[in-house]
């Protein structure tokens, strides 16, 4: 496949979103990487069967099992990085891009890049905004904000979250879950959206001041492509995870299994017994009423969500 440096054609739009956007389905189908761009979405999801770090965790207190998420983050992403330059032959399989690699830079966005040496070639061909989410981590979703305006996304660039999870559950090497792959520009017009809609109808300051940048991969620090709400006394404007985007993925996320228990399951029993409790009978006593605060758990979901947490019990006992 021959390259070609022509970047993606990209339509600027006010950042401020009136009507309810769309995803695009990315770059145009006559882009020269399109391949490329599919390539590498099969390679994120691909990627947790094949993810390696050097990282362990051992002699960890269950009780602390939520610090983690902050203390292991960015080596996490750090990893899957590497972790993608190493399945080239899934997103470069003709070799049309020995030259490219990902490469991760703080305070900047998207925080990871393909880019290229090859001369004359535009030197970024596709972004990855990529997030790390410890699956059991006490607020049971994703809590990083998402604040880039809109035009700063190319046509091409991704936003990545991958959960994680340690292999042993309080221990071992992190283990990563299949990844929320979206577009974006999509995310930050969702947000824009979310966050205009909620606000008037709460009758409260819907205003959204827009980034001074306002083209794809900015040099600068991140600060400077990111919009603004007028009123955001509680710090919430970016919680994408609030918007609806993630919702589905965060309810598959909990249905996946770690060492044959669902992550709902240790989610729950974590948070019971590092909010006081510190016998392993008495949490699973009050599984019923933990329950009752989650959505979606009906009588049968009850039943196996108590039996999990009964392992649960052997599980960390035996360890």
């Amino acid at each position: 496949m021959p390259r070609n440096s022509d970047s993606p054609a990209t339509t600027v739009v006010s950042p401020a979103v009136v009507t309810a956007p769309t995803r695009s389905g990315g770059p145009d189908a006559g882009w020269a990487h399109r391949k490329l761009y599919e390539n590498v979405i099969k390679t994120l999801y691909a990627l947790p069967e094949e993810f390696r770090t050097s990282l362990r965790i051992s002699d960890f207190r269950a009780t602390d099992i939520f610090t983690l998420n902050s203390a292991l983050g960015a080596s996490i992403e750090d990893a899957v990085v590497n972790g993608l330059n190493s399945l080239r032959e899934v997103w470069d399989a003709d070799g049309c891009y020995a030259l490219d690699r990902f490469e991760r830079q703080s305070q900047a966005f998207p925080d990871v890049r393909l880019v290229t040496d090859a001369p004359g070639e535009t030197p970024i061909i596709m972004g990855i905004e990529l997030k790390g989410w410890f699956a059991v981590s006490k607020e049971g979703e994703p809590t990083f904000r998402y604040k880039v305006t809109p035009n700063a996304c190319a046509p091409a660039d991704l936003l990545v979250v991958y959960p994680w999870v340690l292999s042993d559950v309080v221990a071992g090497s992190p283990k990563l879950l299949r990844p929320f792959v979206g577009e974006a520009r999509y995310a930050a017009e969702l947000r824009n959206h979310y966050w205009q809609t909620m606000r008037s109808q709460n009758g409260g300051n819907a205003g959204v001041t827009p980034a001074t940048h306002q083209t794809p991969y900015p040099v600068g620090k991140i600060d400077q492509c990111a919009d603004r709400a007028d009123d955001d006394g509680g710090g919430n404007f970016g919680r994408i995870a609030r918007y609806g985007l993630l919702d589905d993925f965060v309810a598959a996320v909990k249905k996946q299994e770690v060492s044959g228990i669902p992550v709902l399951a240790w989610l729950t029993f974590f948070k019971l017994f590092s909010d006081g409790s510190r016998d392993l009978d008495s949490v699973v006593a009050t599984i019923g009423t933990a329950l009752a605060r989650y959505r979606d758990v009906n009588e049968s979901d009850t039943h196996a969500l108590t039996e999990a947490f009964e392992q649960i019990v052997v599980i960390l006992r035996g360890s």
